[in-house]
């Protein structure tokens, strides 16, 4: 089992912190994992993605090839990474932020989460991230909603940032019980 997951967005919208903390989940759940991020110059406001793949045996290449998933949480990064999906594949999107149309191909499935709507609702805007990563580890099917949360949680402690992780949880909580 080999997966491939893009994350994409706005620098300051956290798809790299999103990506990392997938590549954590894996790791404390016994997989082999990769975290490759891509940003242009201007880290807030210019774009940013990163892949993640996640494996029960060796990764051999980190870079991006063609993605399982993809978070895309603005139009720009839609457009980009919508060509590379594999058949099959799930494109997951913020439907507050991200407007398509959702049959831009027959072979995929475009799922959208109103995660704007969301962090709103839990007067908590930096949570997106958190959202929309709950919601893809549902979709992905690869890890129990506790374990991504104890995975995203090791993480976060290891950083010294364990302030957050009630916000953390509820926002992953959402998220996961949004699709």
């Amino acid at each position: 089992m080999l997966k491939e997951v893009v994350f994409a967005g706005f620098g300051g919208q956290g798809v790299l912190t999103a990506g990392l903390i997938l590549s954590q989940v894996a790791l404390f759940s016994g997989k082999k994992a990769t975290w490759m991020p891509e940003y242009g110059a201007a880290m807030r406001g210019g774009t940013a993605n990163c892949t993640v793949k996640y494996s029960d045996g060796r990764i051999f290449s980190p870079g991006q090839e063609a993605p399982d998933a993809i978070m895309a949480l603005n139009i720009p990064s839609f457009n980009r990474f919508i060509k590379i999906l594999k058949p099959g594949g799930i494109m997951l999107i913020d439907s507050d932020i991200v407007t398509c149309d959702t049959n831009v191909r027959d072979d995929v499935k475009v799922v959208g989460v109103p995660a704007t709507t969301i962090v709103n609702e839990l007067n908590n805007p930096r949570g997106l991230n958190i959202v929309m990563l709950g919601a893809l580890v549902k979709l992905m099917g690869d890890y129990s909603e506790q374990e991504a949360i104890d995975g995203m949680n090791d993480m976060f402690s290891k950083k010294g940032k364990n302030a957050f992780e009630a916000a953390n949880t509820e926002a992953f909580k959402r998220g996961y019980a949004s699709v």
